[in-house]
């Protein structure tokens, strides 16, 4: 795959014609470059030779929780009860953002049913509003070790073309940044409207591990490609 760096992302383009797109978000003080180093592993269990990869840089912004520290942060966090209490307006200009990406994608060919959004923590707070705000229906929603957030001005759900999207959730059993009754939370409201989300926990703490990374890879599957033998 080609590396291609903007300011704006991260793009790994496929060794064929791109027919699909993973689009990934990292967390909260990361970058686009977080997961690029799992995509080789995830290359030997599922085939990705035509799966575009965009990993897009949050801005550099104060954080309050972090003391007003500036890092990349898809929105503010005001504070951890453990529920986030976050900007949004700012993470509704992530979504925005990441709605752009999809849009991008579509004009170059791909249709939506072959863009998968994932995210990682506060990206994946992202991609789920992403997912639920998105008029045309994706292809596949990957959560780990995030959340639903909670927007006061914005009830959560989803638009007609997603209500029976594809999603699943990875969490670690250990997690002490984002505790997984969070995650847990987030399935039970996928439950509650309709869905049936693909649940998979790990003996880990904040962070993704390579059998978390082989469940990625068989959900893309499911979604786009092909599995190789191993």
């Amino acid at each position: 795959m080609n590396l291609i760096e903007t300011p704006e992302h991260v793009t790994l383009e496929p060794e064929l014609p791109a027919n699909a797109c993973l689009i990934w978000l990292h967390g909260l003080g990361a970058d686009g470059y977080d997961f690029v180093s799992l995509m080789p592993h995830i290359g030997k269990r599922t085939d990705i030779r035509s799966l575009r990869c965009i990993f897009p840089h949050a801005p550099v912004r104060p954080v309050t929780m972090s003391g007003g520290m500036e890092m990349r942060s898809w929105y503010d966090i005001f504070a951890m009860t453990p529920k986030r209490q976050v900007s949004e307006p700012q993470l509704l200009a992530s979504v925005e953002r990441v709605q752009a990406l999809i849009q991008q994608q579509q004009d170059a060919g791909i249709p939506s049913e072959r863009i998968l959004l994932a995210g990682f923590s506060q990206g994946g707070a992202i991609a789920y509003q992403t997912a639920a705000d998105c008029p045309s229906p994706l292809g596949g929603l990957i959560c780990l070790s995030t959340y639903i957030a909670e927007l006061p001005g914005k009830p959560f759900q989803f638009q007609p073309a997603n209500q029976s999207l594809s999603i699943m959730i990875g969490h670690g059993t250990r997690d002490a940044v984002v505790p997984i009754m969070m995650a847990e939370s987030a399935r039970q409201t996928l439950e509650h409207m309709g869905f049936t989300p693909d649940w998979q926990s790990y003996p880990i703490q904040h962070e993704v591990c390579f059998e978390e990374a082989d469940d990625i890879a068989a959900f893309i599957h499911r979604r786009i490609g092909m599995l190789q033998p191993h």
